[in-house]
């Protein structure tokens, strides 16, 4: 599957899902002085190998923002907020206080925490960092492709 971010110029990007060459479904990215929420959750989730948005879609559920409660997931998204917060402070916090907001979430949100390490943490940070500054070369309108599949990570 390959996923295609298409950089706009007004208050959304969107992200095009192929599969086999085709596009299957587009899905609006709000933008938030960040890379798209769904960027984050591919560099979470090919970074950890673990389910969450982008891994369900590969599986075929619809690209939506209602998906059901599914526990992996839901951790998953915990986590993925915890670096959308990390980003809007300048991509500065600390791994370890950002494994404790990331438990702090999930028991707000009465969420299984995934067993992360602060060397996760910088893992996903590295490769956050590397797709934003592939993220802030590309012009309105156009693109960023990534692939992402159960036996592949790389982009």
């Amino acid at each position: 599957m390959q996923l295609v971010f298409v950089k706009g110029s007004g208050k959304h990007d969107r992200m095009d899902v192929i599969r086999d060459g085709l596009l299957a479904e587009s899905i609006d990215c709000p933008k938030q002085g960040i890379i798209p929420h769904d960027m984050v959750h591919y560099a979470v989730e090919s970074t950890l190998h673990k389910r969450g948005f982008i891994s369900r879609v590969l599986d075929g559920e619809a690209a939506s923002f209602q998906m059901g409660a599914e526990s992996e997931s839901d951790g998953v998204e915990r986590l993925v907020e915890v670096f959308q917060a990390d980003g809007w402070s300048g991509w500065s916090s600390k791994a370890l206080d950002m494994l404790d907001l990331y438990q702090v979430t999930c028991n707000a949100r009465q969420c299984e925490p995934l067993a992360v390490q602060a060397s996760d943490i910088e893992a996903i940070r590295n490769r956050i960092l590397g797709l934003t500054a592939q993220w802030q070369h590309v012009q309105v309108g156009g693109t960023l492709a990534l692939h992402f599949g159960h036996s592949e990570d790389a982009s």
